[in-house]
């Protein structure tokens, strides 16, 4: 399915965008507190759109078993790698976003 491929591309921009939107919080927080919030804010707003993309994307796995059957082993074996790779990035990010928020009371 293409429309897999095209989404998983978008959720790696996301994911892409939302790490680099933190390393810059993590390094103007001391010096440039409001900007930092704001490339804090920024990649939260990255994560969101990888949310949304993901669900798309089961949303559409789904629709191709109700209509079709089981999508090809060979299809199921990349989304699962990429599912996997994405959770991965995903976590550590939102690793990195706490580490932001540390001392901040959040």
């Amino acid at each position: 399915m293409k429309i897999i491929k095209c989404l998983s591309e978008k959720i790696e921009d996301e994911l892409s965008d939302a790490r680099e939107y933190i390393e810059k919080a993590i390094a103007w927080k001391t010096e440039e507190p409001d900007v930092a919030e704001l490339f804090y804010q920024l990649s939260l707003e990255e994560m969101g759109h990888m949310e949304r993309l993901h669900q798309m994307v089961a949303e559409k796995i789904a629709e191709y078993r109700r209509t079709k059957g089981e999508p090809p082993k060979e299809m199921m074996t990349l989304y699962e790698y990429l599912h996997n790779k994405h959770m991965q990035e995903a976590m550590k990010i939102r690793v990195m976003q706490g580490m932001f928020k540390e001392g901040q009371g959040a």
